[in-house]
């Protein structure tokens, strides 16, 4: 096996490792009170199912799913920290009303529910989901 086919099944393992550990994580916090909540576990559940297809066939078009699902993991990882952010933004108003400006937003980093980057782990996913089907080519 080649250096890069090494570096595949290394990325390939990275991702279902932090895939797996992730949803279970958003399963045991609950992360399921409503629509928006369960995108991240909805992505998590079809990449863990993506990536071991494209393991296992190393087909062009599991390749193309992967990489579609982790294009999607990023924008949820953007999208996740903007929310999670805007409801720390939310609480510390309700809290502190005087709060504006630079105090406003790192009171709203700092909170640890929701944590405001936590979402960033989806985008870091996503990252390493592109970079393992980075030029892929069907293998025979």
């Amino acid at each position: 096996m080649d250096t890069l086919g090494r570096l595949r099944r290394l990325l390939a393992a990275i991702l279902l490792i932090g895939m797996s550990g992730t949803l279970v994580e958003l399963l045991l916090l609950r992360h399921v009170e409503d629509t928006v909540q369960l995108v991240p576990i909805v992505l998590l559940g079809c990449g863990l199912i993506a990536v071991a297809w494209h393991a296992r066939t190393r087909s062009a078009v599991s390749a193309k799913t992967v990489r579609i699902l982790m294009v999607l993991f990023v924008a949820a990882g953007f999208a996740g920290v903007y929310y999670h952010f805007a409801a720390n933004v939310e609480f510390q108003k309700e809290t502190d009303p005087s709060l504006a400006g630079r105090a406003l937003v790192w009171k709203a980093l700092e909170a640890t529910v929701p944590p405001a980057l936590a979402p960033g782990v989806m985008l870091q996913l996503g990252l390493i989901g592109v970079a393992y089907t980075y030029k892929f080519k069907e293998e025979p």
